[in-house]
């Protein structure tokens, strides 16, 4: 029982913590304006959580599980994908996605992913059935409901009549205005199939890398906070010249980004912990990101200050279909053969 209810706090801890994830990091941008910046702050709070603090406690002693180079690889390869998530989170809110349906969209997407690679790392494709496949459908609805139907920023009377008064009524319209927004709208699906795909991989490759270290909590932890540095702090950087990045940095964009790296390496914490009290990624991870987009449209609509009329009941259907297949998904998954029984 005990267990159990370690398992349920951590899966909680990571599902309210990835829920805030986007809305924080959006506000992290829009301050800086820039796709870089933000993410330099989110691989440097995960260093001070998932690097520093794993040091010290590790040097303290009395953490179970030994360093392996199976587990170290595993781990780096989890807090990579986990990097890349949170790039492709930036780039979608950088191409003028917003939190509100940016973020069902991966949180719909990651547990099919998440259960596909599940079912191909432990040879479970012959368990794929008929109420599994409709929940993949399930899922795919909504999500293309979530789009079609996503809340809209609402106009203000004066806005029209000053751009009347601002310019002549014969203006003509810019001929590329439709094309561009069709390649916004591309890179927000792009960007966010990346999160998705990454995200989707983060738990099966994190309970690699925790089985081959014995169960520690601490040690892969450390890796992916390694991971974060090399690919979210390093090389942003180093690229802030090459491509000319615009952005600023500014106090509030980095404590916004800040924040949302903190909310990550926390989140990465309570999947850990999860597994460590025997939770499975084909359990742990649908759970999770079948309460993250609820907890994430509350944070928007409370930060935002979104207007409860912009929310049709449409999208609010779309995101219950979502969490519907995804709990599907979750019910009629593969799971790993059991061993054979002795003769």
């Amino acid at each position: 029982m005990v267990r159990v209810l370690g398992m349920l706090a951590a899966i909680a801890l990571t599902a309210f913590c990835w829920g805030v994830y986007g809305p924080v990091l959006h506000f992290g941008r829009e301050a800086m304006h820039s796709p870089l910046r933000p993410f330099v702050c989110v691989g440097a709070a995960y260093f001070l959580i998932a690097v520093l603090i794993p040091l010290l406690l590790l040097a303290r002693g009395g953490e179970r599980g030994t360093w392996t180079t199976r587990g170290v690889v595993w781990s780096m390869l989890a807090g990579t994908a986990g990097s890349l998530g949170a790039l492709g989170v930036i780039l979608a809110l950088h191409f003028g996605g917003k939190p509100i349906y940016v973020m069902p969209l991966v949180f719909g997407g990651a547990p099919v992913v998440n259960t596909l690679l599940t079912a191909t790392m432990n040879s479970a494709y012959d368990q794929l059935k008929a109420p599994f496949l409709a929940g993949l459908l399930l899922v795919v609805t909504g999500a293309v409901t979530v789009l079609v139907f996503k809340p809209q920023p609402v106009a203000h009377a004066a806005a029209p009549v000053a751009a009347a008064e601002a310019e002549p009524a014969s203006a003509p319209v810019a001929p590329h205005t439709a094309a561009t927004r069709a390649e916004s709208f591309v890179a927000v699906l792009l960007s966010a199939a990346l999160a998705m795909f990454s995200w989707g991989a983060y738990g099966p490759v994190l309970h690699r890398g925790q089985a081959a270290m014995g169960g520690s909590r601490l040690r892969p932890l450390l890796c992916i906070g390694v991971a974060y540095f090399l690919i979210a702090v390093l090389v942003p950087l180093a690229l802030l010249a090459p491509l000319g990045d615009a952005g600023n940095w500014s106090l509030k964009g980095s404590v916004w980004s800040l924040g949302a790296g903190s909310l990550g390496a926390l989140g990465a914490l309570g999947t850990i912990l999860a597994f460590a009290c025997g939770g499975k990624p084909f359990t742990v991870m649908p759970v999770v990101f079948g309460v993250a987009p609820v907890l994430n449209t509350l944070a928007t609509i409370a930060f935002a200050h979104t207007p409860l009329s912009a929310v049709s009941p449409f999208f609010l259907a779309g995101m219950l279909v979502v969490a519907v297949g995804a709990a599907t998904v979750l019910a009629f998954g593969p799971r790993a053969h059991a061993p054979p029984k002795p003769a």
